[in-house]
């Protein structure tokens, strides 16, 4: 995975896109970036680029009027607010030809990062906020909430549709970031099957490291739910060698773990299956940094009763935390030395 750590925001505009206008509302200049408004628009940016959903993909063979226009751009052939307009059109043609599209503001931003420059398309869906409103009544003062249907996302929530789009040239690996998450109103009409991936940007999602290493240990756990049940001590095995593997490893091969996890040929066979069923090949790229800030943390839920958050050195420190078995297929989690604590 591509991760971005430095951000540089050159510019950015917001267009109206409404579905009961007849047109967009086109912004006639960028946004005034003070330092309140750049915060607001780089935090965004951040926090979509950290999202654990963000895919990279690659536009589709043939013409296609956001690729072309991104391309323009970056290559410095056309100018922002006008590459910015015509963008927020295309979408906004969708919309109205599909009432399951809700209006939004679209946001696009041209920013640089380590990695070259790029140019970010964000479908700010509409949140609705509160606010007070003062009438005077009888002469008197009435003070009523009143809902507003057109608040923007505060830069801490999560945008559900952006894309990060890069120059394209030969030999690349992707050619945009983008994040596409489904609204469950949405199932099953245009809205529901990926409209922004397939109609607007025309796009195809690829996996990378980071999509794999997760699908993985995804496929791992899983696994491990339905085939060590009631049998903690198999289970706790299964984890800990398999997260073991991610941190040392650049590489994992499948049928090479399963050797080592268990001594059951069934097994086995049952677990190289089981993670091919998943999409997966037998040799499979790790994401080490991803790795490293996943397994931060342990969250073990355990008997459906206890929630316990422990980080890692904690987890394997023998003086802090001990996992004892019993010889009955349960374990004893001891935490020792406990000198202070709080409750929440």
């Amino acid at each position: 995975m591509e991760y971005i750590n430095e951000i540089s925001i050159m510019e950015a505009v917001v267009h109206i896109l409404d579905i009961n206008s007849d047109e967009p509302i086109l912004n006639e200049y960028n946004l005034e970036l003070n330092d309140e408004v750049y915060r607001f628009v780089q935090r965004h940016i951040e926090r979509a680029l950290k999202d654990e959903e963000l895919k990279y993909a690659v536009f589709n063979p043939g013409r296609g009027i956001v690729k072309e226009l991104a391309q323009e751009f970056l290559q410095g052939q056309s100018d922002f607010l006008e590459v910015s307009k015509e963008l927020a059109r295309n979408l906004f043609n969708l919309i109205k030809t599909n009432n399951s599209i809700p209006s939004c503001d679209l946001m696009i931003v041209h920013f640089s990062t380590e990695y070259g420059p790029m140019l970010g398309i964000f479908k700010m869906d509409y949140v609705k906020n509160y606010t007070h409103k003062i009438e005077f009544v009888d002469n008197k003062m009435n003070i009523r909430i009143v809902p507003q249907a057109t608040g923007l996302p505060v830069s801490s929530q999560k945008i559900q549709k952006c894309a990060f789009i890069k120059p394209v040239i030969d030999d690349m690996e992707f050619h945009l970031m983008v994040i596409d998450k489904q609204g469950k109103k949405g199932e099953g009409d245009e809205y529901g099957a990926k409209y922004f991936l397939n109609s607007y940007l025309g796009c195809t999602l690829i996996n990378n490291k980071r999509d794999i290493t997760k699908n993985f240990l995804n496929a791992a756990e899983s696994w491990t739910r339905s085939n060590a049940v009631n049998d903690a001590v198999k289970a706790e095995n299964i984890r800990t060698t398999v997260k073991k593997s991610l941190r040392d490893a650049e590489n994992i091969d499948i049928r090479e773990l399963s050797e080592n996890l268990f001594q059951n040929e069934g097994e086995k066979k049952s677990f190289v299956e089981f993670v091919a069923a998943q999409g997966l090949e037998e040799k499979l790229p790790i994401d080490k940094e991803w790795v490293e800030k996943k397994l931060k943390r342990v969250r073990l839920k355990i008997d459906k009763e206890i929630d316990l958050y422990i980080n890692e050195d904690t987890y394997h420190d023998g003086d802090r935390f001990e996992i004892q078995r019993n010889g009955d297929g349960s374990i004893n989690m001891v935490i020792k030395h406990v000198m202070n604590y709080i409750e929440k």
